[in-house]
């Protein structure tokens, strides 16, 4: 055996784990209430947008976001630009940029991006689905410190605004919506780093439109969502979950804005499993979801109200209470960048991931454009040879067990080698079950 090949593996993984850097992105989600739009109830009196960028400089101001997607803005881009201009990128600051429109479904109101391109470069956008309203992939990358050698971390955002209503026919489209996500997801993404968020207009998680992410059927688990402060239940006019409703911000409305107070959460930002575990370079900061603005003492009340709110400072709460009938919402996200070894683009395949079966064998996961002979050598943090198999790679995806008998939980390194001498390597995690 070429004994050169287990020191470069050693060094490699080495590597791996101790050059990385740590940095932390705020992501915040906010349905901006018909921002630009203007109705018969929704007029430039109660709901005029050059007011409301004096509320969102206070807020994004407040929380200065990496990350922001929102909801209700309008179809035209002169809003849009707008909020990228006059709201964000003031006092100094020129660092956000937005994604491109989409309004495949020629709705009045839609979705979109704003990032800060100092972190993050937007790599791609999609529409997954158009029905009711488009349903908006956006594909972000970080800009760390491997970037230089092709070696990132991508971060997906899903940005929904699913339909609104309480019949019966509302929840189908909700569920119709939500459905068409993971069945986009299953048919042309690989399991990764995935946020969905948005404005679900949800009343109960048992509602399908939310169960279709959290407890999908078996052939989309790989794309399964969890919900990261995990409160089942019936959230609607329930006091339990007072901490995590986010509308109606006033108790009487203002024509535009709902009334009723606080008492639905209809606002989400959930998670895939690699960003709860941490398992692709960026990880779910435990404890840092939450509706901003939102103090648990304000249950069918306006959010500034008595008690006094203090859970924000005051001008910002009089900016919450004013430009939408929502509250944000807000997440922290760990990235470990550096050398992460996770690359998206492979030497020898097109695309590969290691993952588990449900009947606990390790699996490889490839894409191939032709049809190949690899060998694949499973080496531990020693650079010991500990398995080795030969593979039939076909052109698409493969699907292959890995010979992991007799190893114990910990880390390796799955090294494949094709006939041309290009090779790929994968870190591979073995747990106890």
């Amino acid at each position: 055996m070429n004994m050169k090949k287990p020191l470069f593996l050693l060094n490699f993984l080495f590597c791996f784990l101790i050059a990385h850097s740590q940095d932390t992105l705020t992501v915040m989600q906010y349905n901006l209430l018909n921002y630009g739009n203007y109705t018969s109830y929704c007029t430039s009196g109660n709901n005029n947008h050059e007011q409301k960028d004096l509320y969102l400089k206070t807020i994004t101001g407040h929380v200065n976001p990496h990350i922001f997607t929102v909801n209700e803005i309008s179809q035209y881009e002169f809003y849009h630009n707008r909020i990228l201009n006059e709201v964000l990128n003031i006092d100094g600051k020129n660092h956000y940029r937005k994604a491109a429109l989409s309004n495949i479904a020629n709705s009045y109101i839609i979705n979109q991006l704003y990032y800060d391109s100092r972190k993050l470069v937007l790599h791609s956008q999609s529409v997954i689905q158009s029905f009711v309203r488009d349903i908006n992939l956006y594909r972000l990358y970080y800009r760390g410190d491997g970037l230089a050698q092709g070696d990132t971390i991508f971060i997906n955002c899903i940005v929904v605004h699913l339909k609104a209503g309480t019949t019966g026919s509302d929840k189908t489209d909700r569920a119709t919506m939500t459905a068409s996500v993971m069945n986009w997801l299953n048919k042309n993404a690989l399991p990764g780093n995935f946020l969905i968020m948005g404005d679900f207009n949800v009343y109960s998680s048992t509602e399908d439109a939310y169960q279709n992410l959290i407890a999908p059927v078996a052939q989309y688990q790989a794309f399964r969502f969890y919900d990261p402060i995990d409160k089942p239940g019936n959230w609607n006019k329930n006091y339990d979950f007072a901490k995590w409703h986010t509308q109606s911000v006033s108790s009487g409305g203002n024509g535009c804005q709902s009334g009723g107070g606080m008492d639905d959460r209809f606002d989400f930002i959930l998670a895939s499993s690699p960003i709860m575990q941490g398992e692709k370079g960026i990880t779910y900061i435990a404890g840092s979801y939450e509706a901003l603005g939102q103090d648990g003492r304000h249950f069918n009340r306006s959010i500034n109200d008595q008690p006094q709110n203090t859970s924000v400072p005051a001008g910002v709460l009089n900016a919450l209470a004013y430009n939408s009938d929502h509250l944000p919402v807000i997440l922290k996200l760990k990235v470990n960048s550096g050398s992460t070894g996770i690359k998206e683009e492979h030497g020898l395949l097109s695309s590969a991931y290691i993952y588990s079966g449900s009947d606990k064998q390790t699996y490889l996961c490839a894409w191939s454009e032709k049809e190949m002979r690899v060998n694949a050598s499973v080496f531990d943090i020693s650079g010991k040879l500990v398995s080795e198999n030969v593979y039939q790679i076909a052109p698409g995806r493969n699907d292959l067990p890995v010979n992991t008998a007799g190893l114990y939980p910990g880390f390796y390194l799955l090294n494949f080698t094709g006939n041309s001498g290009k090779s790929t390597t994968l870190k591979l995690v073995l747990q106890p079950f």
